[in-house]
């Protein structure tokens, strides 16, 4: 599924069948379910993946602290740009 396939899906009222957890949790993100997104972030603490989603997520909420702290467990640096332009790198980064 690529990004254009990917942002139609969130016109419907569940994620598509087989999308990756990640993949799911930006799905959620999207429309405006934080707590399930974060849920995922959560189940996988310690992979790179999903600290980086977890960092992203609370960057969105407007905690920078505890998102610097994902970052750093990510091992990349925080991101300074547009939430929306975070939000579609993950995506692209995480597509099957």
């Amino acid at each position: 599924m690529n990004l254009n396939e990917f942002t139609a899906s969130l016109a419907q009222p569940t994620p598509p069948v087989g999308l990756n957890p990640i993949l799911t949790a930006l799905w959620h993100d999207a429309n405006g379910d934080w707590e399930a997104a974060h849920e995922v972030a959560q189940s996988r603490e310690g992979t790179p993946a999903y600290d980086r989603l977890h960092a992203y997520l609370h960057r969105k909420e407007g905690d920078a602290f505890n998102a610097g702290y994902w970052y750093r467990r990510a091992r990349t640096s925080v991101y300074t740009g547009p939430l929306a332009d975070e939000w579609r790198e993950l995506v692209e980064a995480n597509q099957d």
